[in-house]
């Protein structure tokens, strides 16, 4: 009997190589395996399915992770307020230790020989997908083709095409990975440093043209409510604060960041939900949390988000940083008012029983409610004492 192998799948030119290489050249029974983390409809799905069995697979399977992948992550994401290099929600590296872990289960489950990914030799993903199946299925051995073989985007095509698999080379022009929390976008401008993506990059056409308000209902930091329409679920909130936005070309920009490999790196990306969530997020909690909540937390998001970026998301430390962002959140309940705009969104402002804005304690600029002069100038006085012995120490000008 041929040996079984899980692929990591995704219809792509990569995971489509991969399909044919591994059962052609290495004669083995290839599994496919799509893992949904929101960003695929159910007609994609069976396009993707028509496309692993025209390579020839042995099986193909859809396992969708979108909510687990949402209570696992993505909310973390949102109470952290992640965006890494001030930039990037973590689209994409966020999703893969979703994906990489929902493939093991199933390699597992399969009792699989090997497992295997599309990954390149010069990117992020190699290792995410590495580091965690080397966690959950160390007795199963990687496979990465793309990787091993040291391909080009040409020498894929040219390979496929010796196959008798036809590629559509415009639309191979562009690695598109597509999910809850948004889409990124690599091509030949990303390898660049000067240039951008042209429009027809971007899976979502920027169509409108209107300035539109709308309402996102927080609680205890999760997003359940968009215009008076309550959710079940956060994810179903998101999906559709998505449609609403994408339109508009929000969310556009490229990534500039530093690789886990330790080159330099660019993505173009669009995530209008993600980024609309995390500023409203934002804004609710710069009204509703304590100085130092926001100032400690910002500091502890940067490593979260570092490290989840750089595939150590199962060491026990993330969920330390987990349970100090779910401590956090208890007072983040209330509205954020958005006005959409062609290619930008605008924070209006934000309504909450708990906001610490409340005017019965003092306007800022104008009047106070709870001290005098007199006390303000004795802090004042005992919160400079020691600049001030510095100062006359060293006659400083």
């Amino acid at each position: 009997m041929k040996k079984k192998v899980v692929l990591a799948f995704s219809g792509g030119l990569d995971t489509s190589y991969c399909a044919i290489y591994l059962s052609k050249k290495l004669n083995l029974e290839v599994h496919a395996v799509i893992v949904n983390t929101g960003g695929f409809t159910e007609k994609e799905i069976d396009e993707i399915e028509l496309k692993a069995k025209s390579l020839g697979v042995k099986s193909f399977t859809c396992i969708d992770e979108t909510k687990n992948y949402y209570e696992k992550v993505i909310k973390y994401l949102v109470f952290g307020n992640v965006l890494k290099n001030n930039t990037y929600p973590l689209s994409v590296s966020a999703e893969r230790v979703s994906q990489a872990t929902a493939i093991a289960n199933y390699a597992k489950e399969l009792n699989a020989d090997f497992v295997a990914h599309g990954s390149t030799g010069a990117g992020n993903d190699q290792v995410r997908f590495d580091a965690i199946f080397n966690i959950l299925i160390p007795e199963i051995k990687v496979m990465t083709p793309i990787r091993d073989n040291k391909l080009s985007r040409e020498q894929e095509i040219n390979f496929l095409k010796e196959n008798g698999i036809v590629i559509n080379v415009e639309k191979a022009k562009y690695s598109i990975n597509k999910g809850i929390w948004g889409t990124s976008v690599g091509g030949k401008e990303t390898l660049t440093s000067n240039l951008t993506l042209p429009e027809d990059a971007y899976p979502s056409p920027a169509t409108k043209r209107t300035v539109k308000e709308i309402e996102l209902y927080f609680e205890k930091g999760e997003l359940l409510e968009l215009d008076g329409q309550t959710f079940a679920h956060s994810t179903e909130a998101i999906q559709a604060l998505e449609l609403i936005a994408a339109p508009y070309g929000i969310g556009r920009d490229i990534h500039v960041g530093d690789t886990i490999i330790g080159i330099k790196g660019r993505v173009g990306f669009e995530a209008a939900a993600a980024l609309i969530t995390i500023k409203a997020h934002h804004a609710l909690e710069k009204h509703t949390l304590t100085k130092l909540q926001l100032i400690i937390k910002d500091q502890q998001a940067m490593w979260y988000g570092n490290w989840l970026h750089e595939g150590l998301f199962l060491d026990p430390v993330m969920r330390d940083f987990e349970n100090y962002f779910e401590s956090t959140q208890k007072n983040v309940t209330g509205k954020v008012f958005v006005r959409l705009s062609p290619f930008l969104f605008s924070i209006i402002g934000i309504e909450s029983k708990h906001d610490l804005m409340s005017n019965k304690f003092g306007s800022y600029g104008e009047m106070n409610n709870s001290w005098t002069g007199e006390d303000v100038k004795g802090f004042t006085k005992i919160m400079s004492n020691q600049m001030s012995i510095y100062h006359q120490v060293n006659k400083v000008e």
